[in-house]
């Protein structure tokens, strides 16, 4: 679904008023569905979560993380649920076979890093990646679910977006409360600007909680784009942000797509969006996450524009993962 307008800062109103009871009773059915009791792997897990739906940046994040424990010797696996995908799994995911139909967007970026498994159901996922040899499960989303118990959780905050208005699902954009989320993270991770004055929020909870500040940015592809006239699309959960950023790379953004976040591409859909760019003689370009769910097909009439995450501190990562790193106390994030 795409995030209703309401559902931003500074917006509300009415709308979000009348659904207040409504997210009262999406909180109690959510309180009753956790389990009771939390399974322990036998391998550390670390969480990659985040308190507002969609678009916060979880996934390169995680891919992030994976790289920094492999590069410290780990053998990293993923678990993803594969939202999106039909597949229940567990399933290891092969990149060159599944289709994101089948295992869902996230974990074919995932798996370009590391294994990754799909599972609906995480304890069975956990399960098959520690009989798969991992040293540590990186989990894709899950700060919310409480099946596993897990050695580190970090929670993805877009600074720009902030909390949105601040309400819970469906009255605004939160999943809990941020103090639940803040009290079971070890560090939150703050990507882009801090528009929404986020720091300042979490100091008033949390004096104490490592607040790591990274950014998304482009990765190869800049110098092939500028000043090139393009024409956009995204199924994403901001879309905003991917046309911005194409603004800043200082292409000629002659139209943009906006589609729902996970959007399962229709062939129709697709061939309007090439043949219009091909009619006003422009480039056609969306997401890697959005590109993965296209049909292989259309791969030489779009263009997919990678990201990379770079922090700030690579020194406050490496203290937050200190516990699971003693072997390689010098890893860093490339």
């Amino acid at each position: 679904m795409k995030s209703p307008d309401f559902w931003k800062r500074g917006r509300g109103g009415w709308i979000s008023s009348v659904l207040q009871p409504v997210a009262w009773v999406y909180r109690q059915c959510a309180l009753v569905r956790r389990s009771p009791t939390s399974v322990k792997t036998g391998v550390p897990v670390i969480c990659v979560g985040n308190v507002v739906a969609g678009g916060a940046g979880k996934t390169p994040v995680a891919m992030a993380i994976g790289q920094h424990l492999i590069a410290a010797g780990l053998k990293v696996h993923y678990l993803s649920r594969g939202y999106g995908g039909s597949k229940k799994g567990p399933h290891l995911v092969n990149g060159e076979l599944d289709q994101a139909a089948e295992v869902g967007d996230e974990p074919l970026l995932l798996s370009r890093i590391a294994p990754t498994c799909v599972a609906k159901d995480r304890v069975d996922g956990a399960q098959a990646c520690v009989d798969g040899g991992a040293d540590v499960i990186v989990m894709d989303d899950g700060l919310q679910n409480v099946s596993l118990v897990k050695d580190i959780s970090l929670c993805v905050i877009d600074g720009s977006y902030g909390l949105g208005n601040g309400q819970l699902i469906p009255s605004g954009p939160l999943r809990e409360p941020l103090a639940e989320a803040i009290e079971k993270s070890n560090a939150v991770v703050l990507i882009g600007a801090d528009d929404a004055g986020i720091e300042e929020v979490i100091s008033q909870i949390s004096p104490d909680l490592p607040i790591l500040k990274a950014a998304l940015e482009p990765v190869e592809m800049q110098t092939q784009l500028a000043g090139k006239r393009v024409h956009a699309f995204a199924g994403i959960g901001r879309p905003d942000k991917f046309f911005d950023t194409l603004n800043s790379l200082g292409c000629e953004v002659q139209h943009t797509t906006a589609f729902a976040d996970h959007h399962a591409f229709s062939g129709d859909e697709i061939s309007r969006l090439v043949a219009a760019a091909q009619s006003d003689k422009a480039l056609l370009i969306t997401t890697e996450k959005d590109y993965v769910r296209l049909d292989r097909k259309w791969s030489e009439n779009i263009l997919a524009l990678p990201v990379s995450l770079v922090l700030q501190d690579d020194a406050m990562l490496t203290r937050v993962f200190e516990p699971l790193l003693s072997d390689a106390p010098d890893a860093k994030i490339e």
